[in-house]
């Protein structure tokens, strides 16, 4: 039995290619030495595969922003005005994934969307009329060609053009279908190019196929293919699915010539039984995911092999991973500080494909493996830590009305106006400033020990002094105190909660060189003590405008770790919703009237198919939300913040939150939402975002007014609220000031008018 993954992380061990391409960035370093760097990680990470034994060893999957925007490039998928730039093929890649100023001209960048049911992000192609999709790049033959330099034979990796064009954007009359003919035509062209450079297998990813498909969109996927192997010569195609099962196309796809077919057997809940069920094709290899991907836990060997000797008997099969390794951190060999009795338990990236190791030789000779087998069921089923049994009373005790908030939105919006006395529109920051590297420098001195915790804290306080100052010299109607002491949104909480735990170089790419460090949940989550009371408290005491608590909210916080997989996440999220309440309440009590608990990645774990949305998922989920402020004053307003997704299709379970005021990431989506949001009236005072903060481009004040005016035509002026559409740790304090003070200077001119 051989092994196989999906795809690997790119970023590299220590996050080598984040950094370098942000030198890329800041003119640190040339084009020719970013491509240095990219091709030595791709090499690196090549021989880490063959020395770990994997035997399906892919290439392709490597990236300097995003495969999806690799894809689009590859075929002419690059709209003209990125065109008309005329810019280097680097910087035209760049300038559609973070937008271009300066001389050359100015333009926004592509739309960013999640990936799926995951927190990594996508670019969005744009596709206008006149879009001429052909075969037109190099990079996936130049990273084949130079594996196989390397003496490595890797199998390419490339978006399938279904998936492609559904996830594309379209500007103009034509559709996905109208493109499928042009489509077909340039995968072959891979096809031939790939096969005279000696490809023998090339992965061909189709995740869109575990989304509900309709019979039309199946029969379109069918023409496709029926077309496209018709044309595959030598290369042997595989058709990679992850994420869920493909119960609407699994008939169709074994039926149609690939060769191989993944499926995915973690995340998949009816891909074991439709094998039972339609069978699978002798003349087919199964790549079978079995491997979780998308979770740091240790693979129960015991249910696995269970799971592969029912898989065997449908014929040839390739232990494989359930998605791309890229969801994961790369090796928990850094990890010094966790105990062993701990990393046990966890698998990163690296000894994942130890797993897979592990597997293939348990099944090839089971009697001198055994040892190895018994180590990993002992782990199972031992117990791995004490239970808080007075959070189990707290979450079993819940009922209907603590997750009621009164009086209702209508009658606190009239309290609130009256006790805040916001003009209209008005202006506010999502809540964090830039993370400057002094500020960076001053929590490394401090978790190091090279600085007191006095120096640390007062550090912090000067510069809450200097943002607050700032925003009230600009004219902003409620303050942020920054989030100075915060590292990152979800850890910064979780490392002030019982029952987490966390990592030193655990980090997985979010999009382009952002990368995250998620936190483990080991245990009960419980807050001992305040967490933000402190720098909140005393930001308020430097303005006489209402100063917002940022806190984190627990969907989120739950999306954003790594879960634990013993009890449901339902019971997690309410652990962590009551442990949230209880600093919402000490917050409230410290004298601040705004608090804002952001659930940016409410949707991250919206099952991908809709007849399972609300009993899997928003039926616990938006009430753990409400549960968070169920307590509060009728004066305290409760913001929310969501950024990245596509909320369209669930905006009346958002407005179910019960949040006085939402804001949300519209700026990238040219403010969609705004007709979902009229569409059902909702209720909930709105933030849109009127500039992407993602791109490092200032926007001037006619472009903002434009903004406001937009969407002042599908809202109620005494509804909307004007704010960046997320928070400002990633970006420059000179390009922050500007575009927060033409932010400003906008909401005034257009207030002045209304």
């Amino acid at each position: 039995m051989k092994t196989s993954i999906i795809g690997f992380p790119r970023v590299g061990e220590l996050r080598e290619l984040k950094f370098a391409t942000e030198k890329y960035f800041r003119k640190e370093l040339s084009a020719e030495e970013l491509e240095k760097k990219g091709k030595e990680l791709r090499n690196k990470h090549w021989q880490l595969l063959v020395d770990q034994g994997i035997d399906f060893i892919p290439s392709g999957d490597f990236s300097f922003f995003d495969t999806t925007l690799d894809a689009a490039v590859l075929l002419n998928i690059v709209p003209k005005k990125y065109q008309a730039l005329q810019l280097s093929p680097l910087e035209t890649y760049f300038a559609l994934a973070r937008g271009y100023q300066g001389a050359s001209g100015d333009v926004t960048a592509l739309a960013m969307k999640k990936w799926f049911n995951t927190n990594y992000h996508y670019m969005v192609p744009e596709i206008d009329d006149d879009t001429e999709l052909k075969l037109v790049g190099d990079t996936l033959f130049t990273a084949f060609n130079e594996a196989k330099e390397a003496g490595i034979n890797t199998r390419p990796t490339i978006i399938g053009p279904f998936t492609l064009l559904k996830l594309a954007t379209y500007h103009g009359t034509k559709r996905a279908v109208d493109f499928y003919e042009d489509a077909i035509d340039a995968y072959a062209q891979i096809f031939n190019r790939l096969a005279k450079s000696g490809c023998q297998w090339l992965q061909i990813d189709e995740p869109a196929l575990v989304l509900d498909l309709s019979t039309a969109e199946v029969q379109q996927f069918k023409t496709i293919y029926q077309k496209l192997l018709a044309k595959k010569g030598t290369v042997k195609v595989l058709v990679q699915t992850y994420f869920g099962d493909v119960r609407d196309a699994y008939q169709e796809l074994i039926d149609l010539p690939f060769d191989g077919l993944g499926l995915d057997f973690v995340e998949g809940r009816k891909t074991l039984n439709l094998l039972e069920k339609y069978g699978f094709p002798e003349d087919k290899t199964l790549f079978a995911g079995i491997v979780n991907g998308k979770n740091i836990w240790k693979n129960n060997y015991k249910e696995t092999l269970a799971l592969l000797e029912k898989l065997q008997s449908f014929g040839e099969v390739v232990l494989n991973t359930s998605c791309s390794l890229l969801h994961v951190p790369f090796t928990l060999s850094n990890e010094t500080g966790l105990s062993k009795t701990v990393t046990d338990y966890f698998a990163f990236a690296v000894e994942k494909l130890a797993e897979l190791n592990d597997l293939k030789r348990i099944i090839a000779n089971k009697q001198s493996n055994q040892a190895l087998l018994n180590t990993n069921i002992e782990l199972f089923t031992q117990e791995r830590f004490a239970k808080n049994e007075q959070v189990a009373q707290q979450v079993n005790a819940l009922t209907e009305q603590d997750f009621v908030r009164l009086p209702s939105l209508t009658d606190r919006a009239v309290v609130q106006k009256d006790k805040l006395k916001l003009p209209i529109l008005p202006t506010t920051a999502i809540g964090s400033f830039p993370q400057t590297k002094e500020v960076k420098q001053n929590r490394a001195k401090f978790k190091k020990g090279e600085i007191t915790e006095t120096q640390y804290t007062d550090f912090n306080k000067a510069k809450i002094a200097e943002c607050v100052a700032f925003q009230e010299e600009i004219g902003l109607d409620v303050l942020v105190h920054g989030e100075f002491e915060r590292n990152d949104m979800v850890e910064y909480f979780g490392e002030s909660l019982d029952g987490y735990l966390f990592t030193e170089k655990a980090w997985v790419q979010s999009y382009g060189t952002r990368c995250v460090k998620p936190p483990i949940i080991w245990g009960d989550v419980s807050r001992s003590n305040p967490i933000t009371v402190a720098y909140s408290k005393y930001a308020q005491t430097l303005t006489d405008k209402p100063m917002k608590g940022m806190l984190t909210g627990p969907v989120t916080i739950l999306n954003w770790s790594f879960p634990r997989e013993d009890i449901s996440l339902r019971e997690s999220t309410l652990q962590l919703a009551l442990a949230i309440q209880e600093e919402v309440l000490d917050l409230e009590e410290n004298g601040i009237e705004i608090i804002q608990i952001d659930e940016a990645a409410l949707r991250e774990k919206l099952p991908l198919r809709q007849s399972d949305w609300h009993s899997e998922y928003l039926d616990w989920a938006i009430p753990a939300f409400r549960l968070v402020h169920s307590k509060v004053k009728p004066t305290t307003q409760i913001h929310t913040h969501m950024c990245y997704s596509e909320f369209a299709d669930i905006i009346q379970d958002i407005d179910n939150m019960d949040a006085d005021v939402i804001s949300f990431e519209a700026s990238r989506s040219n403010l969609n939402i705004l007709d979902a949001l009229k569409a059902i009236d909702f209720q909930t005072q709105v933030g849109p975002g009127v500039y992407d903060i993602h791109s490092p481009r200032v926007p001037s004040v006619g472009e903002i007014e434009t903004t406001i005016h937009n969407i002042l035509s599908k809202l109620a002026v005494e509804k909307v609220w004007i704010n960046p559409d997320c928070g400002l740790k990633t970006r420059g304090v000179p390009e922050t000031e500007a575009s927060l003070k033409n932010l400003v200077l906008a909401a005034k001119k257009v207030r002045g008018g209304v």
